[in-house]
């Protein structure tokens, strides 16, 4: 691996990076972006690609096995990886070409992956602080500038928690001042943590084993609430002491159930899973004694979505329907606006009207994001593709797409030759490009 550069560096870097930091900067600084879900807010990238796709920046080796995406806060990336007997977070300056500041060893290997080893898990940066989660359930605080460790717990020997055969995949969430994750388990099936030392604020013993999700927040009927696809099912959770609210095991499957529920400000929720499965849209609604109900408004065997993820965009729902069909769903009724086959078991991530789509095999394809049709603008084939299945899903941060693939990192410039650099075209501009206002922070 690349040497660390020297602690003063690391300092002079970061306090740089913060100095030049907005309040409207392209941070994407957990899983999934700063919402979890998968939409990017940035505009002014390309609205097609060349042939050989977007310029490369710069390459990054030696990161490590693993399947882990990446956070991107200024110009620090952090991702994870598992070298030498160990489990690591790793951050990377973004503006010197990837070089690495620090690696921090987070506990040693004790846990295959299934066959698919080294960690899957993105970590989450608030407020100076890296939070991540390694496949054996060690969940820690590192300082972000230097890599120091601040405090550790472990989801296994402290709250019984039960490693899934593939191991811990989670995606911490960081919400305020507590860090929310799911140790799986009878007493302990969600689990809240102050965030600033790492102790149990409330556990909530729903009995299910933890699957291969992340927690997304959301607010029903004024209510708080945490919201997660555990191995048995979809279940709600009150933020404010851990109270179980509600369930829906209909999209779960017996095997894996990976991808993370899709939420609508108007109170509805999207879940799905593979293996033959499909998803449902579920409204959890408070009854007069101020209980909850997971009501059902449809499901479909037309969302079978294995572990790419799924993005819901101006009133529909896209997403890789098994076993490679990526697929535009109307929110409101389930019915299939579009198929695809081209574009290969792919995950997702929406920026400025478009979807960027990672097949597992490497290709990476621009896909206009319109229920009107497949409407591909430009794809290319990742160099270098490694052994491993392509599952780390695609960021974009400041203009700039970052793909992980095990040990490489690679960044393309999203901005080159974009339309404002280009003379006008006499078309009319393509529907609701600028995306709408982020959802209330709660």
């Amino acid at each position: 691996m690349t040497k660390p550069k020297p602690l003063l560096a690391v300092i002079l870097g970061t306090l740089l990076a913060v100095a030049v930091h907005r309040a409207d900067s392209a941070d994407w600084p957990c899983f999934r972006g700063p919402y979890r879900d998968g939409i990017c807010r940035e505009t002014g990238l390309l609205e097609e690609w060349p042939e050989e796709g977007p310029k490369l920046l710069w390459k990054a080796q030696e990161l490590g096995e693993g399947f882990s995406s990446c956070a991107v806060v200024g110009n620090m990336l952090y991702t994870m990886g598992q070298r030498n007997g160990a489990e690591w977070v790793i951050a990377v300056d973004c503006a010197h070409e990837g070089q690495v500041v620090w690696a921090t060893p987070i506990g040693p290997i004790r846990h295959s992956g299934g066959g698919q080893p080294g960690p899957r898990s993105t970590p989450a940066i608030h407020r100076g602080k890296v939070h991540a989660l390694g496949i054996n359930g060690d969940l820690v605080c590192l300082d972000a500038m230097t890599g120091a460790g601040v405090w550790r717990r472990n989801l296994v020997f402290e709250f019984g928690g039960k490693i899934p055969r593939w191991g811990y995949s989670e995606s911490v969430l960081v919400d305020g001042r507590w860090v929310g994750c799911t140790p799986g388990g009878p007493q302990c099936t969600m689990l809240a943590v102050w965030r600033l030392n790492g102790e149990k604020v409330w556990a909530c013993p729903a009995g299910d084993g933890a699957g291969y999700s992340s927690i997304i927040k959301v607010s029903i009927g004024g209510v708080h609430q945490y919201v997660q696809f555990t191995d048995q099912g979809v279940i709600g959770v009150q933020v404010r002491g851990g109270k179980m609210l509600w369930r829906y095991d209909k999209p779960a499957n017996e095997t894996a159930n990976i991808p993370m529920p899709v939420w609508n400000q108007r109170q509805t929720i999207f879940a799905a899973s593979g293996y033959g499965v499909g998803g449902g849209m579920i409204w959890p609604k408070m009854t007069p004694q101020g209980e909850f109900n997971a009501e059902e408004v449809y499901f479909t065997d037309k969302m079978q979505n294995h572990h790419g993820g799924m993005i819901a965009w101006d009133w529909h729902i896209y997403g890789c329907s098994n076993p490679n069909s990526l697929t535009c769903l109307d929110w409101k009724t389930g019915e299939e606006k579009w198929t695809d086959k081209t574009s290969g078991k792919c995950s997702l991530l929406f920026a400025d009207g478009m979807l960027i789509c990672r097949s597992e095999k490497g290709l990476v394809s621009l896909v206009e994001a319109t229920p009107e049709g497949f409407r591909l603008k430009g794809r290319f084939d990742q160099p270098q593709r490694t052994r491993r299945s392509a599952w780390a899903r695609p960021v974009i941060s400041g203009g700039r797409l970052f793909l992980r693939d095990q040990h490489l990192l690679f960044c393309y410039d999203l901005r080159e030759g974009s339309l404002e650099e280009q003379p006008e075209k006499e078309e009319a501009p393509r529907r609701r490009r600028t995306p709408r206002r982020p959802p209330r922070e709660d």
